[in-house]
């Protein structure tokens, strides 16, 4: 890998992981047209993609770096608002971690593939019209502000739980964990600014949780078979590149994104999400894109 293409990746991961349009279906393009997807290396560049997620990672820690204090402080027995939002966070990650580990396999397996990636981004795009629509009538009728809402400091362990499952549904490729989980904090009751806010947050965790998990598979299984693993595949410097312009992208999109919930809704990233699934289905209609059914995004000349 050129370093110029692991700045793309970085590129693409920051600014999509935590939009609610689904890095997946963006990182299968970009890698496709790159010509990243060859047999030999493309659990490695699999694992590279989440290992940058890295970068996203620190984007929010730095953004969002207070309250991250002060849940480390409400931890210590320190902050009882903070020991709150702490709280719930677990809460809302629990189920992510015990399922990704259980299906991880499973959903590799069978879920990456044309067919279900296509249909999680295309019906993702229509389920997000349809909850934004449904928000703006309530609100119409109540005659509230379409941005009103309450905040993370006041929801209840039930939003929480809500939310959690709502993040097992992002497990399928395409979906997007951005969507699953702000939209489940919107139907809980939250502001799309502050439901977007603790999505961030709670990606800290299941991010994190997903690097460290792929790392460790990696070198387990390049150990065992006696191949490259991913450092050696890559080397230091590109995975700097790709988490270092993940890092920056990502903070230029949150930011982003919160000042464009605190005025609009989510109906926009709906429509984006149907015009990708196009888009991916054209490529794949084309023999641009193939995802074969061990979920391997490959790619062919258009003259092939």
């Amino acid at each position: 890998m050129e370093w110029w293409q692991a700045a793309i990746l970085g590129l693409v991961e920051g600014i999509t992981e935590y939009l609610p349009i689904s890095s997946t279906g963006h990182l299968i393009i970009a890698s496709s047209l790159m010509g990243l997807d060859q047999p030999e290396s493309k659990h490695a560049v699999d694992a590279f993609n989440i290992v940058i997620q890295g970068g996203a990672i620190l984007a929010v820690l730095g953004l969002y770096r207070q309250r991250v204090a002060q849940m480390i402080a409400g931890v210590l027995g320190k902050n009882p608002e903070g020991l709150r939002l702490a709280i719930r966070l677990f809460v809302a990650f629990l189920p992510a971690a015990v399922l990704g580990v259980l299906l991880n396999d499973l959903i590799e397996s069978y879920l990456f593939r044309a067919g279900p990636v296509l249909a999680a981004l295309f019906l993702g795009g229509v389920y997000m019209i349809a909850i934004d629509r449904r928000r703006m009538r309530r609100h119409r009728r109540e005659e509230t502000p379409e941005t009103e809402g309450s905040g993370i400091d006041t929801m209840s362990l039930r939003s929480a739980i809500i939310i959690g499952l709502m993040q097992c549904i992002a497990m399928c490729p395409g979906t997007s964990r951005s969507m699953m989980t702000i939209t489940g904090g919107v139907l809980t009751g939250l502001k799309p600014k502050e439901a977007a806010e603790f999505s961030f947050l709670l990606g800290l965790p299941t991010l994190g949780g997903a690097c460290v998990w792929k790392l460790i598979s990696n070198l387990r299984e390049t150990s065992a078979s006696g191949t490259p693993n991913i450092f050696e595949t890559f080397g230091i410097g590109t995975m700097v590149i790709g988490i270092g312009v993940a890092t920056v992208s990502a903070i230029v999109a949150v930011r982003w994104l919160v000042g464009f919930l605190n005025k609009h809704g989510l109906e926009a990233f709906g429509w984006y999400r149907i015009a990708l699934a196009i888009l991916l289905g054209s490529l794949i209609w084309a023999g641009v894109v193939t995802l074969d059914h061990t979920g391997t995004a490959t790619t062919h000349s258009a003259a092939d």
